[in-house]
């Protein structure tokens, strides 16, 4: 059988960056990623083990995503040591680091909260839906590096879990600016996500006494901490 064409350009970049982990190339235009078996070495052995295995994983993640609908990258091309995924655009916490105007960054987070709510629809979760593992591109969001095992019988509870690090995640990169941040959370509402919303709310009611302690540090604690007083203020005062 003859190999697609960009097999041979894969074919072509493996043998040119033999140990890689993770290189870029194009092909007609178009930018796909390579990802290899990661190689370890010294204590790392010990300490992470079978990368084979979880490449493998991987790409059967990738597939089984695919197959359901979730906006997860297309995956192009694979191997025993190798995936190969089109490029799905900039992490969001990367478009908030660049020189876009407010008010494509906030059109970009609404995006990345109406695609995590879609994503809750088709009855799926993420598992850590931070904004690093939410790309965009042209009005496109995909999700990366899943962690969710999308069993039917606590699937809501991941997806509550889903929620409340989203929410986290938008404090953490964009800091205390409920302005901005709400609504991302209102887009998330609106499109299907209310009733998880509220039960996201009655989850970490019994959190809310956390902001007594928590309080004096929410400008000077760390940078997962302080993200945590917001959180909780955002459903104390909902």
């Amino acid at each position: 059988m003859t190999k697609p064409a960009i097999q041979a350009v894969v074919d072509q970049v493996l043998a040119a960056n033999k140990g890689k982990r993770v290189v870029s190339f194009e092909y007609e235009g178009k930018t796909y990623w390579l990802k290899q078996t990661e190689q370890l070495t010294g204590a790392m052995r010990l300490l992470k083990s079978q990368p084979g295995q979880s490449l493998q994983l991987e790409i059967a993640t990738l597939q089984s995503l695919a197959q359901k609908g979730a906006p997860v990258p297309e995956l192009v091309a694979f191997g025993d040591n190798y995936l190969v995924v089109a490029d799905v655009g900039s992490p969001v916490n990367h478009w908030l680091d660049k020189r876009s105007d407010s008010d494509m960054q906030a059109q970009i987070l609404k995006d990345s909260a109406i695609g995590l709510a879609k994503l809750h629809q088709k009855g799926l979760a993420h598992g850590r839906p931070a904004l690093r593992d939410i790309c965009w591109k042209e009005g496109e969001v995909s999700f990366i590096d899943f962690e969710a095992n999308q069993k039917d019988t606590d699937i809501e509870k991941q997806q509550v879990r889903d929620l409340l690090v989203y929410i986290h995640s938008l404090y953490r990169y964009i800091g205390p600016h409920p302005e901005l941040v709400e609504p991302a959370i209102c887009a998330y509402r609106e499109a299907g996500g209310e009733s998880l919303w509220q039960a996201s709310r009655v989850r970490i009611r019994r959190w809310q006494w956390l902001n007594y302690l928590i309080a004096p540090l929410k400008t000077i604690g760390g940078k997962d901490l302080r993200p945590v007083y917001w959180l909780l203020k955002h459903f104390a005062s909902a």
